[in-house]
């Protein structure tokens, strides 16, 4: 009969996960670990042993542990490990390049094998011994070797060692052991029998079979803690099926302890039959999700026998049905002279019923080389798309503009999730698990919460936000503002517990503000809850301004004059003549109302515009009134034969001017302008200049009763500078008569 081994391997490959350590759990005892981690099919194991110490094995024992991995980098998915230090030290991410953790306290610091591969004194020891008998004809396991002494201590004389010896019939070597004449080999070799030992295998040498783990090649960095490993090795012997063999897994620092190196055995993959089967999946268990993940079967011969073509049948079972549940698979399989690896695909079908789990079992039975039939199999569950469960918060809030955190978590889906929150019109808020809301107004606001899982599968739900705010500002009265500050302002409020405060923008509080100028006024209100705002504008009532002309502005006495009103924003108007002659208008009469009275001689003229006591406005306007009652000489016609009685000739008054000698053009009303004061005086020019010469201003007036020219103190639009400046006036009286004059006057700003 042809001897033959085949291994074969479910891998169920679910969403990539690329940034996960491994998970290490210390709570299984090494016999634990070797019986149901470690052991595959054809193979029984017994005499477990931990440093030569039978009794170790039935406890758990720090530097063993059991490992799972999610991280696809990580070439696998669980098995077991051995450390030079605390097992749990071997976890990833990278974050020390020199991690040293302590382990158990009962490790050896001798080991005969272990000190002959690395040529010097061994400390931190941990040996892992068991017989076994094999169903196959071959022995075969896959393990990788790391450490943190890579890569400052490589090579040194830091060589941490590690060995896989093996006893047994047709096994020889250098390694003696009792019982056994024909001694040990090492089987953690590489092609060339070399020992797998950080001197051997390292970034210099057989690069081959090193993986980088520290930045910015860390290849694993992220699953385990190691600067170094090797990358995925398989051990395998040619073994006598039925036979008792010993083997020995042994790790140790070499010369100091410090620096952990460690040893990671596949789970399932120590095994000597015609067929291993072997379940392993990313997620650690054996689901596989329809519309989301699928299965590899991987069907694996050893390399020894890969030149031969071998056919494999093997039988399907299970509630799952294929070609329907899932896809059809190739049966047989052939594996091809050079070939020692077949996959097939298992894909499930997303039928969106809900069928509960439905199981695939792969069975092959070979007879091996000892007449014995070998079975193995292996099962994988379908399972429909997961129901996602999204737990969230449904607060209450007092009080405006009080915010709350709405937060959400999932559950019953393929973590990690992706979350997003939105109004339930669809505007999005946040794409976190979480959210601040902001109470904007009283009752019950909602809001919609999405999660979606690896598999794409989502799920939404609705959070609630209830505000209780009873503290209310139902609305503000007013009285508007004159043109003195006479504003009120009172305030309606409801819902308040306990006192309230009422704090207004202008400092003062109260439920009524009294004397208030004209603008807007904020009101906060606090009781022993909550708050609220709200504001108010004061209005005002326009101020009245006093304005009119005459008509004529100036004439021969008696001289009658008409008065136009053009004031605004006055309801009463009071006249004074000058003469102790007044009169008033009605309340209601016109604003443009004509008043006609006689002047005799020249006076000034007030007007008084109002509206209530206290708010008035004036303007006042000189009358210009000449004593006429006699011929104007430049009126007669030039007879040189004729009489002038010089008596009876007209008289006008000389016009006066005056100038001041200071002007303070800062704004406030009060002596801003250069200009001239004048009587009996009908036009007129004024010119400026500075102290060299140069004109700043001229201007000029025809009739004075209507303007007059006047300085600001600027010169093209921007402020002149503090000195003194010179001035030139002419003016003519009401007779033609002209006065001219000159001077200086300071300008201070």
């Amino acid at each position: 009969m042809k001897k033959c081994l085949i291994l074969f391997f479910v891998t169920f490959l679910n969403f990539s996960v690329l940034a996960q350590p491994i998970n290490v759990s210390p709570t299984q005892t090494p016999q634990q670990l070797v019986s149901n981690v470690l052991l595959g099919a054809g193979v029984v194991a017994s005499n477990i042993t931990i440093n030569g110490v039978p009794g170790l094995a039935n406890t758990p024992f720090g530097n063993i542990a059991y490992f799972t991995n999610a991280n696809v980098a990580f070439p696998m998915t669980s098995g077991m490990v051995l450390t030079t230090g605390d097992a749990m030290g071997a976890m990833g991410p990278n974050t020390s390049g020199s991690a040293t953790n302590p382990g158990n306290s009962q490790l050896v610091n001798t080991d005969p094998e272990l000190n002959a591969i690395a040529n010097g004194n061994i400390t931190n020891g941990v040996v892992l011994e068991f017989d076994f008998i094999p169903a196959g004809d071959t022995l075969i396991f896959n393990y990788m070797f790391g450490s943190d002494e890579y890569t400052e201590f490589s090579p040194s004389n830091f060589n941490d060692a590690f060995g896989i010896f093996l006893w047994g019939p047709g096994i020889s070597g250098p390694y003696a052991l009792p019982g056994y004449p024909n001694g040990g080999d090492n089987i953690a070799v590489i092609p060339g029998g070399i020992p797998v030992t950080i001197n051997n295998v390292n970034w210099v040498t057989n690069t081959q079979y090193y993986v980088f783990n520290e930045f910015p090649q860390d290849t694993y960095g992220d699953a385990v803690e190691y600067d170094g490993t090797t990358v995925k090795l398989t051990a395998s012997a040619s073994v006598q099926c039925n036979q008792s063999y010993h083997i020995k897994f042994a790790i140790a620092n070499v010369f100091d302890q410090a620096y952990d190196s460690g040893v990671f055995l596949e789970a399932g993959s120590f095994s000597s039959a015609a067929v291993s089967v072997a379940v392993a999946t990313v997620s650690g268990d054996t689901v596989i999700v329809e519309g989301c993940t699928y299965a590899d079967f991987i069907f694996t011969r050893p390399e020894a026998q890969s030149n031969d073509t071998l056919i494999i049948s093997y039988a399907i079972s299970g509630s799952a049905v294929q070609g329907v549940d899932y896809n059809n698979m190739v049966n047989p399989i052939v594996f091809l002279p050079g070939q020692d690896t077949v996959i097939l695909n298992l894909n499930p079908t997303q039928d969106g019923l809900n069928e509960g789990f439905e199981s695939v079992t792969i069975t092959v039975s070979i007879v091996n080389p000892c007449g014995d039939t070998v079975t193995s199999q292996g099962t994988i569950y379908l399972g429909d798309g997961p129901i996602i469960n999204i737990l969230e918060s449904d607060p209450l809030v007092q009080c405006f503009p009080d915010s709350v955190l709405l937060t959400a978590s999932a559950s019953g889906g393929y973590a990690p999730y992706d979350f997003s929150w939105t109004t339930l019109s669809g505007a999005p808020l946040s794409s976190n698990d979480s959210v601040t809301i902001y109470a904007t107004q009283n009752g019950v606001v909602q809001y919609l919460v999405t999660a979606v899982d690896q598999c794409n599968f989502s799920q939404t739900d609705t959070a609630t936000v209830t505000v209780n705010q009873t503290i209310s500002i139902d609305s503000i009265a007013m009285t508007p503002a004159t043109c003195i500050p006479s504003g009120t302002v009172f305030a309606f409020v409801s819902g308040t517990t306990g006192n309230v405060t009422y704090t207004w923008s202008n400092g003062q509080n109260g439920q009524t503000l009294q004397n208030l100028s004209g603008g807007w006024y904020q009101l906060t209100i606090t009781d022993q809850v909550c708050s609220a705002s709200d504001s108010i504008l004061v209005t005002t009532i326009n101020a009245p301004v006093a304005a009119f002309t005459a008509n004529p502005g100036t004439g021969c006495s008696p001289l009658n004059v008409s008065f136009t009103n053009n004031s605004s924003n006055a309801n009463n108007y009071s006249w004074d003549f000058g003469n102790g002659q007044t009169a008033t208008l009605p309340t209601l009469a016109p604003q443009n109302a004509v008043y006609t009275t006689d002047i005799p001689t020249g006076y000034t003229v007030v007007l008084t515009a109002s509206q209530g006591a206290n708010c008035q406005d004036t303007q006042s306007l000189f009358i210009l009134v000449n004593v006429c009652d006699c011929a104007d000489a430049e009126a007669l016609n030039y007879n040189p034969n004729a009489n002038v009685n010089v008596a009876s000739m007209c008289t006008y008054p000389y016009p006066e001017v005056e100038a001041p000698n200071i002007i303070t053009p800062d704004g406030n009303g009060i002596n801003d302008f250069f200009e001239l004061d004048y009587v009996n005086v009908i036009s007129i020019e004024l010119f400026v200049f500075n102290r060299w010469g140069s004109m700043l201003y001229s201007g000029s007036s025809n009739d004075v009763l209507v303007s007059a020219p006047k300085w600001d103190g600027t010169v093209g639009n921007r402020e002149a500078c503090e000195g003194i400046y010179t001035y030139t006036y002419k003016a003519t009286g009401v007779s033609g008569a002209e006065v001219q004059g000159h001077g200086f006057f300071h300008l201070i700003r």
